[in-house]
């Protein structure tokens, strides 16, 4: 069996696939992305990292995983293969977001997968208003939008959301391999007990703290921001490639130093130099945090999370 895991929430078009019937029927090789599995295991295959996890944690030995993303490389920018296109009309189950990967979107839409889940249907995403980020409300995108009233793709990073995202990947897995229900629902039950656990750590950690205002290189961290009451102000916009005009950086400076910010924020899978740059001409710190969005090494999403808050807890003077 096989299970394509996708995360998807519009940024550019970033490939215009060929329609289906130019499509190789029989796929030489398996690039990152493709899935493989000789055995009698559902195949998954994840858009980028957190579907990944999810899909790991709750598939256990029934599952074997692949990702579309590399490990270590940026997400928002995935390009699919034809080769890759292909083995979305093969898959027991998608699960995607849709909307952050526009190639993925138009994999979706022209495979039409039998068993789907689309996490958008299944979070309440949010906007940066919403969130109350300080964002960008007087600037517009690449495409003449304004940015702080695009959805927010970043639910992971609340874990409190996650428990609903996890419990519509068990149920589809249930649907697809019945014979495995009462696994994926005792695996999607362990994995909820640990972000609600996560959950409750952070809201420990970050209750009593003498600043409430961080500064990242890019809007990634409002779900977090807004679960946890802090002030989430954004260098760049949710596109972590956009180049911040020099009005915005003055904003952001101004913020700095009337919020007595100590910390700017970056990220492992992105350029630090902006951030990196206006922290030394500001004379304050420059630190990692993660947006969770692809891992190297032994690194997992909790692992990851738990630095995420030593390093909020450090910049915002947490007692």
């Amino acid at each position: 069996m096989r299970i394509i895991v996708m995360f998807s929430t519009g940024r550019r078009a970033l490939l215009r696939l060929a329609p289906l019937a130019a499509l190789p029927v029989v796929l030489a090789g398996c690039a990152a992305g493709s899935s493989a599995a000789d055995d009698d295991t559902v195949a998954v295959l994840a858009s980028f990292y957190p579907l990944q996890f999810v899909a790991e944690q709750v598939g256990g030995d029934r599952v074997t995983v692949d990702s579309l993303t590399p490990p270590g490389a940026e997400p928002h920018d995935v390009e699919l293969s034809p080769a890759q296109v292909s083995r979305v009309d093969r898959a027991d189950l998608v699960v995607y977001l849709s909307g952050f990967q526009a190639a993925v979107d138009d994999a979706v839409a022209q495979t039409a997968p039998e068993h789907v889940v689309d996490a958008a249907d299944v979070e309440d995403l949010l906007t940066l208003e919403q969130e109350g980020t300080e964002s960008h409300a007087d600037e517009v995108d690449e495409h003449g939008h304004e940015e702080g009233g695009a959805l927010d793709p970043h639910f992971w990073l609340d874990p409190s959301r996650m428990p609903a995202f996890v419990d519509a990947v068990a149920a589809e897995l249930s649907a697809v391999d019945p014979e495995g229900a009462d696994d994926y629902a005792a695996n999607a039950e362990a994995l909820n007990a640990r972000f609600e656990d996560l959950d409750q750590r952070y809201q420990d950690g970050l209750a009593t703290c003498e600043s409430r205002t961080f500064v990242t290189s890019h809007e990634a961290f409002g779900y977090l921001a807004h679960r946890y009451d802090l002030h989430q102000v954004g260098i760049s916009g949710l596109d972590p490639d956009a180049e911040p005009s020099p009005k915005r950086l003055a904003a952001v400076e101004d913020i700095v130093r009337e919020e007595g910010v100590t910390t700017i924020f970056f990220e492992q899978l992105v350029s630090p130099k902006v951030a990196r740059t206006l922290a030394a001409d500001l004379g304050i710190d420059a630190a990692v945090l993660d947006p969770i969005e692809g891992v190297t090494g032994d690194a997992d999403y909790f692992s990851i999370a738990d630095d995420n808050l030593a390093a909020l807890r450090v910049a915002l003077s947490c007692s």
